[in-house]
């Protein structure tokens, strides 16, 4: 009896299981068919305008798109990077025009709120749909709806249509500059130092510089090494400086900085083989390689399947100072001057460093500022031994007397091309300042 009774446990619990998978099976077929894409109007010219913000409100601002993409990595869909209240956010719905036949279909969206919020209202999302089969749809439509009349809604171009081969190896993006920068000298130190190491990209999404700071962009932007993205994101948002909230009524921390990188990988994913995330005061600095190209080919032949790289953040306190590299000329620039910085904090007892990332971008789902949330492949962090991040700036153990810090001369091994290329921008951008 006690035998029977347990096969007939056995048999009702297999039982329980094969139909909660059932319905679990349904219910996801449901859901996915509740996001198909459905015709909803023929034969209609596209109309709406189309959108030439960086960062475009839709009606009732809670929801804000950056820039739609393609992504056929799972499935076809256009996936849009946007901001949006982690609570308030609506239901979307994608409204694409399909030419030349004129058929209007509707998906439901798949609203992805970003889990590194860092308490802040707002935060990074991304917003997908599913296209239409035999439809390769140029511009999206987003709105709250899937009934009515989309004509006065802003129509924005979906990107990364085609696939393109890479133009370029490596991608730095910055985000974001603001509070009026003008570190002009260790700006330009650190650009100088990015391509010396391979970068022949650099992204910037910019709120707001110095005037100065404008002459430096421009000559880059000419040079063809800087793409400025507008980021006016203090239009829309109650912006913060600081990272996490601190109940002071902000609504978004550190200039949309999260959404901004996300945007950044999307946006280069096509044309860039690495991508490297940090700050404009920080550089990815090789010790056992000269340039990011070789140290990269031995990371990615060490670490098969990788696609995250983390290096470790160290700060070079710009309070102490070395009497090498005391360039007179630019002592009149405004910043630092980062060869005369060569002392690292050491490690804080019971505190990880931070970490900042090359990134292979067709691998990357959703990013962070210090780690990506979500990818394909692996993430490594990289042995201080192979590089390590040099951030010259405030020093973070500000009571440490000089002969408990680091002397670390890495940064010295480029100072002839660094100085010369450094003194080459100088003569242009200050004497256009001086006009």
């Amino acid at each position: 009896m006690l035998c029977a009774g347990k096969k007939s446990y056995f048999a009702a619990a297999v039982c329980i299981i094969a139909v909660t998978s059932m319905l679990a099976v349904s219910y996801l077929r449901l859901q996915r068919l509740s996001h198909q894409p459905k015709v909803i109007q023929e034969g209609r010219r596209c109309r709406g305008k189309i959108a030439n913000s960086t960062i475009t409100a839709l009606k009732g601002n809670k929801t804000f798109i950056i820039s739609p993409y393609f992504d056929d990595r799972e499935s076809k869909v256009t996936r849009l990077i946007g901001i949006v209240h982690h609570e308030d956010v609506k239901q979307l719905y994608c409204w694409f025009c399909c030419q030349p036949n004129g058929k209007i279909y509707v998906s439901k969206a798949k609203i992805d709120v970003h889990s590194d919020r860092f308490g802040f209202p707002y935060g990074a999302a991304d917003i997908v749909c599913l296209e239409p089969e035999n439809c390769d749809p140029t511009h999206v439509s987003i709105h709250q709806s899937p009934h009515g009349n989309i004509d006065q809604l802003p129509r924005f171009e979906i990107k990364n249509r085609k696939a393109e081969t890479f133009s370029v190896d490596f991608t730095v993006c910055i985000s974001a500059m603001f509070g009026n920068y003008n570190n002009v000298l260790q700006f330009i130190q650190s650009m100088e130092m990015y391509k010396i190491l391979g970068a022949q990209k650099v992204v910037i999404y910019k709120n707001n510089c110095s005037h100065l700071m404008e002459k430096v962009l421009k000559f880059y932007i000419e040079e063809g090494t800087v793409e400025i993205i507008p980021w006016p994101i203090h239009s829309h948002l109650k912006v913060s400086s600081k990272w996490h909230f601190m109940q002071d009524g902000t609504h978004i921390g550190y200039y949309g900085q999260i959404t901004a990188l996300n945007d950044c990988i999307y946006r280069n994913m096509e044309r860039s083989k690495f991508v490297v995330l940090n700050d404009a005061d920080e550089i990815i600095l090789p010790l056992k390689h000269p340039n990011w190209k070789t140290m990269m080919n031995s990371l990615q032949e060490q670490n098969p399947g990788t696609s995250v790289f983390l290096f470790e953040n160290h700060i070079f306190p710009e309070t102490v100072s070395s009497r090498m590299f005391n360039i007179s000329s630019w002592n009149t620039v405004p910043g630092v001057n980062i060869l005369q910085h060569v002392y690292r904090e050491p490690d804080r007892k019971d505190v990880i460093n931070p970490r900042k990332m090359i990134v292979d971008p067709r691998k990357v789902i959703q990013t962070s500022v210090h780690s990506v949330l979500r990818a394909y492949g692996n993430s490594v962090n990289v042995p201080m031994d192979v590089a390590l991040i040099y951030h010259c700036r405030k020093a973070l153990q500000r009571d440490l007397p000089r002969e408990s810090l680091i002397r670390d001369t890495t940064l010295w091994r480029y100072n002839s091309s660094l100085i010369m290329n450094v003194n080459k921008v100088l003569s242009q951008t200050m004497l256009q300042a001086q006009k």
